[in-house]
């Protein structure tokens, strides 16, 4: 796959969140935004981006292209942890993850996720976050690749991005992952297959 066609991947997953934002209220002052997000706050969030193959090991030889789809839940845990720039708080959730490779071959996959979350409060309305999580994975991949024995597989994954609150209760967030999927030792080969993942999202919280 060309960077030409990565580029219209992600403008194609973009441009519907920056319509949808268009027509969004929005907030007039950044000080009517809380300083922190009170705790037991829920967040429903649906992000998107195209994968491009990771290869860590020689035994990691397929070279799978996709898009991703996953939306989320979580709820905030903690008042502001530390001070200074590191300050931020914690969230629990789960999260949804829906996959299909196009390139060399087209499969699908879901996962289901638990999730932790860390988001800094000390800029504002720019939110940094890291994230992970993991949790099973069913992929019709299975012996259709080196990988891949069987169709039943654990999914993990990190990352970090930033959120940009645009109007009450709403942000835009970008960043990038990295998935893993493979069998946790249940069978032979176990390698798995890495993924990286820029993504774009929204979110939404209420209590």
């Amino acid at each position: 796959m060309t960077q030409r066609s990565y580029w219209i991947h992600i403008l194609s997953l973009a441009l519907p969140l920056l319509l949808t934002i268009h027509g969004l209220p929005s907030s007039a002052a950044a000080s009517d935004e809380p300083a922190s997000t009170p705790v037991g706050t829920h967040t429903i969030g649906f992000t998107a981006g195209p994968f491009f193959p990771l290869r860590v090991g020689p035994s990691q030889t397929s070279k799978l292209f996709g898009e991703a789809i996953m939306p989320s839940w979580m709820v905030t845990i903690t008042e502001p942890i530390g001070t200074g720039w590191y300050q931020g708080q914690l969230a629990l959730g789960a999260e949804l993850a829906a996959i299909h490779t196009h390139s060399p071959i087209t499969a699908y996959g879901v996962g289901l996720t638990p999730k932790i979350v860390y988001t800094s409060t000390a800029f504002g309305r720019v939110r940094p976050f890291i994230e992970g999580g993991g949790g099973p994975a069913w992929t019709d991949l299975g012996g259709r690749t080196p990988e891949q024995p069987g169709q039943f597989n654990f999914l993990v994954w990190g990352g970090a991005g930033g959120a940009y609150t645009f109007a009450p209760g709403w942000a835009v967030q970008a960043g990038y992952r990295v998935m893993h999927i493979s069998n946790a030792g249940t069978r032979s080969p176990n390698s798995g297959l890495n993924f990286g993942l820029p993504f774009i999202g929204l979110t939404y919280q209420t209590f």
